[in-house]
């Protein structure tokens, strides 16, 4: 799996002048007494002369279950504890009233809000945008949990003018045993930083949508996440934040979008995900997605980093499972068959999915 320490010397960001850190706040993110709430836009406004301030984040969680309550506190007190606050903290329920009057109540420092477009994490997504007031939009899931410094970090990513979005690692936090089987090269069918992902600060076409940032003046000129791309429910589909990068790129001539693999969340992998039926779904929900967005956007520019995946980082883990095999590891023959099962199953379900584009049985969104 790939190592998300940060690049080696990482600068911490500065506090304006005359504060040693956020008001009502010590350093590690602890309340002091009497102090007011994390997420008031006031904290972030410092009117004393001074150097330049550093961007304000709005930090967006979309949730549609009440199944993960647990998980979406943890995710909301992890902000709590950055050492760098944000701006401020918004959850979107998507169309689930009991989850949003439960929220309401349990964070009043929150802005929790209804999913005011079309059901499924790019309206939940689009909704939040729209509200956000920040000047980087940053991205956490409902079942994940930020590092402290999560937010400093991907803050540092944005130093240079042409950096339009910051991507931060993403590490499984697994909920059951880790099926021995299951290989490092195909992470991302759990939403996690995968085998072959840069370990240092680079560029990238797209983040990982359970880990990502961009800034808001993007969606002016980019438009929004696509609603009809990306996850309704429980369902696998996705590729909505691919989609969007690129087109994010387009409307950005010479914009860049950066993966800080240091920028660390922590992301719950559920026991009804660790099965190779999920396994296997997830893969031809990944091939259909990807041609949809080849549809949209091109194949050069959609598959771009999924060639050099296929033709480097996975014939590398075959090679490493046989190895592995060949000295009494049969688990390792077990994590080869699955890069190869997993490739073909995505590589099929694209191709099935184009031909029906072509044929149009199915209209690719406008």
């Amino acid at each position: 799996m790939s190592d998300c320490r940060s690049p080696t010397g990482h600068t911490r960001l500065t506090r304006p002048e005359g504060r040693s850190h956020p008001a009502g706040f010590r350093p590690g993110g602890e309340p002091e007494e009497g102090a007011s709430t994390l997420y008031s836009p006031a904290m972030s406004a410092d009117p004393a002369p001074g150097p330049p301030a550093d961007p304000t984040v709005s930090v967006i969680i979309c949730a549609y279950t009440l199944e993960r309550w647990g998980d979406i506190q943890a995710a909301v007190d992890s902000l709590r504890r950055q050492s760098h606050p944000p701006h401020e903290v918004l959850l979107v329920s998507d169309h689930n009233p009991d989850l949003l009057e439960r929220a309401r109540a349990a964070f009043p420092a929150v802005r929790c809000m209804a999913n005011s477009g079309p059901q499924g994490l790019s309206g939940a997504r689009n909704t939040g945008v729209s509200a956000a007031s920040g000047d980087v939009v940053a991205f956490l899931d409902d079942d994940a949990a930020a590092d402290p410094d999560w937010v400093a970090r991907l803050l540092d990513a944005y130093r240079d003018a042409d950096v339009i979005g910051v991507g931060g690692g993403v590490l499984p936090a697994w909920k059951g045993a880790r099926p021995d089987w299951f290989p490092d090269e195909f992470l991302w069918v759990v939403g996690c930083s995968y085998e072959g992902l840069p370990v240092t600060r680079a560029e990238v076409r797209n983040p990982i949508g359970a880990n990502m940032s961009f800034r808001r003046a993007v969606f002016t000129s980019a438009g929004d996440f696509d609603p009809t791309m990306g996850r309704l429910g429980k369902d696998a589909a996705g590729c909505e934040e691919t989609e969007f990068s690129i087109r994010a790129r387009k409307a950005s001539p010479g914009g860049r979008i950066l993966l800080e693999p240091g920028a660390v969340c922590h992301h719950n992998v559920s026991p009804d995900r660790l099965t190779r039926q999920y396994f296997r779904r997830r893969c031809r929900a990944e091939g259909r997605s990807k041609a949809l967005v080849s549809r949209l956007t091109g194949t050069d520019q959609a598959l771009g980093t999924e060639r050099a995946y296929v033709l480097r980082t996975l014939p590398r883990g075959v090679l490493r499972g046989l190895r592995a095999l060949a000295g009494g590891d049969l688990a390792g023959g077990a994590r080869a068959w699955a890069i190869v099962e997993g490739t073909a199953l995505t590589a099929l379900s694209y191709l099935v999915m184009s031909i029906q584009l072509l044929r149009g049985r199915f209209g690719a969104p406008s």
